[in-house]
């Protein structure tokens, strides 16, 4: 793997780039998009760091090329979201490396159980957390819920 890149906590100046990554990756997958659905990214500071959850961003060069969050959602249980990789960036397994940080983070935090969901279409997503460890619990609405023990 060229690691020449790094993750670096998510700074309030990433905000745009971020949010427009992690959009341009979503409506790469359905086709089209609805921004409005995604209101935790019009304030990700706010929406992630502010309110004690975590987000990261993968940088290269000056360049963001890579998100992932990590929302604390009871305690001890936390939850993947948001990772997501730029088109020209990916087969480089950034997805792998911004998942198994989010899992450090988690074990970090205290998190015990931490959790993760994709649309059950995703087949590189749900490969991915598979293979970082994660085991299907629960399909529904066309998703696929997974876990794993830290």
């Amino acid at each position: 793997m060229n690691e020449t890149y790094r993750i670096r906590p998510f700074h309030p100046t990433d905000q745009s780039a971020a949010q427009q990554l992690i959009l341009d990756g979503l409506r790469e997958h359905w086709g089209a998009l609805d921004p409005t659905l995604n209101p935790d990214l019009n304030d990700i500071m706010g929406s992630y760091v502010q309110a004690g959850h975590a987000f990261f961003v993968v940088e290269e060069n000056g360049e963001l090329i890579g998100t992932g969050g990590l929302l604390l959602e009871a305690p001890g249980v936390g939850r993947i979201v948001r990772v997501s990789v730029g088109a020209a960036c990916r087969r480089r397994g950034l997805g792998r490396a911004i998942s198994e940080h989010l899992i450090a983070v988690a074990i970090e935090m205290g998190c015990h159980r931490l959790l993760v969901e994709t649309t059950d279409t995703w087949t590189a997503a749900i490969r991915l957390y598979q293979e970082c460890g994660f085991t299907p619990y629960a399909w529904s609405d066309g998703d696929v819920h997974m876990a794993m023990t830290l």
